[in-house]
């Protein structure tokens, strides 16, 4: 019964079609060249689920047992290579005969999963799972050596990777959007009664924080409501009816911006900054997180593999964020002539980052954050929401109210970051070795022996450059500056 349920349209959209229907009629003589795509095309639901599926993804079919069973059995057979506590030394045997395991493995075909998004999506994640164990579990290799990710995973990571359209990596959608079961099975999908399977330390704050990154998300769902219906609005321009309606939805959207900064400064009851740096986000990190002189990956029997997208899961890859930003257009190129102008700081940041995230995002979600940049997406005629503002005297103050708001988001996301990576890498990993100033000598020996450099987010880019860039690139998009 779930799964016929599961099929047919909510009301919601029933209505949706109906309005569709009932206003565009008239009017198809006169929009016979506007993108006839819907949100559901790009597998998003701006209703109910987002950019999260409806369902949480099934196993993956017999032939594919061994990857399930290996990544059921990781988090009690393995530990972080640089963890030096008892406990972990204690797995150093298992890890190996499991990491063996994997190496005797065939190359399995992943093709006849392809025919089903959902189980596409489950074989990325259990690959990119086994992957970061497998690095992360591994001893570091001679000086000068990549880290080698045998064939049995990288060959079907790829392949998979590429007919969905993402890095062959772990990503936000493998740690977050994909990661859940159902707490009851009987209750439909909510943020309430979703649990997060797959977990690396093991701890309760590892669940939260995913938990927290999955509240942002769902809260952002009302946000893609607003857009979808911007987009979908007759030529607005001259009446009023409608500019009154985009003048509420963007005092809606500063109201849903401002309850994001509650759910993101909420992390800090749940998640133990300590924890995070030194249990779980060594696990996140990815090719590139340690710097161009640590060792990168190289993914066997894949022909160009130093070519592929290898960083670890981000933030910054969440495509609700993505799609704010699109709506409220926030150059963060640098592309528009907008004030204050960028400083020194802001031209040496990294202006490719937030494109480059897309490509760690589900194909079909970054094809969804293509089209609703485009006019072929609106009605016809339509301009952007920020040009529209900035010839629409009665919008200039709520959208730069919805602005504010996500400055605001950002500044906090820096003190967040301060706070859980940049404090903490001065901090040692006293759940690790007996000794804490042996631990502390020995990073110290390994940083001044690496050349000491700037605090790293988990893809190796220079975290407070990258944030400070974003939350100015914010703050040029209001209209009052510019």
């Amino acid at each position: 019964m779930n799964v016929v349920i599961d099929l047919l349209p909510s009301p919601h959209q029933y209505l949706s079609h109906a309005v569709d229907l009932f206003v565009g009629w008239p009017l198809s003589a006169t929009r016979k060249s506007v993108d006839k795509r819907r949100a559901a095309d790009f597998d998003v639901d701006v209703w109910e689920s987002g950019f999260f599926p409806r369902q949480p993804l099934a196993r993956l079919p017999r032939a594919y047992a061994a990857w399930e069973r290996a990544l059921d059995s990781a988090a009690t057979e393995l530990s972080l290579w640089e963890d030096e506590s008892d406990e972990a030394a204690a797995k150093r045997v298992s890890g190996e005969a499991w990491r063996q395991q994997v190496r005797s493995w065939p190359v399995i075909d992943t093709e006849p999963l392809q025919c089903n998004l959902r189980l596409a999506q489950r074989a990325h994640l259990v690959l990119a799972w086994l992957v970061h164990y497998y690095v992360h579990s591994a001893p570091e290799p001679a000086p000068g050596q990549p880290f080698v990710v045998p064939k049995s995973l990288a060959v079907p990571l790829v392949a998979i990777s590429q007919h969905l359209g993402i890095a062959p990596i772990l990503t936000f959608a493998d740690t977050v959007l994909w990661n859940w079961e159902f707490i009851d099975a009987s209750k439909p999908f909510s943020i309430d009664n979703m649990r997060f399977v797959n977990l690396f330390s093991g701890t309760e704050d590892e669940r939260n924080f995913y938990l927290t990154s999955a509240q942002a998300e769902f809260r952002g769902i009302e946000m893609l409501r607003i857009i979808d219906e911007y987009n979908n609005l007759p030529n607005i321009e001259g009446d009023m009816t409608a500019i009154s309606k985009v003048a509420r939805d963007l005092a809606r959207l500063a109201g849903i911006i401002a309850d994001i900064s509650d759910i993101i400064q909420g992390v800090r009851a749940v998640v133990d900054p300590h924890v995070f740096y030194w249990d779980l986000r060594p696990w996140f990190e990815g090719s590139d997180a340690k710097g161009p002189e640590a060792p990168g990956w190289v993914y066997e029997g894949v022909e160009d593999s130093d070519a592929l997208d290898l960083s670890g899961p981000s933030a910054g890859q969440s495509s609700v964020m993505h799609a704010l930003d699109v709506f409220l257009d926030v150059d963060h190129k640098l592309r528009s002539r907008r004030y204050p102008a960028p400083s020194a700081e802001n031209k040496r940041a990294d202006h490719g980052f937030m494109d480059r995230m897309r490509r760690y995002m589900p194909g079909k979600h970054r094809d969804y954050l293509t089209w609703i940049s485009t006019p072929s997406a609106r009605a016809a005629g339509r301009v952007s929401l920020r040009e529209l503002a900035g010839r629409t005297p009665q919008l200039r103050e709520p959208f730069d109210n919805a602005v504010m708001a996500l400055k605001k988001l950002r500044d906090l996301h820096m003190r967040i970051a301060c706070l859980y990576i940049v404090t903490q890498s001065r901090t040692t990993p006293s759940a690790y070795a007996g000794c804490p100033v042996a631990s502390m000598m020995e990073r110290l020996q390994k940083s001044r022996a690496a050349g000491e450099g700037p605090t790293r987010g988990t893809g190796g880019n220079e975290l407070s450059l990258l944030l400070k860039a974003g939350r100015d690139a914010t703050r040029r998009t209001l209209l009052k500056d510019n």
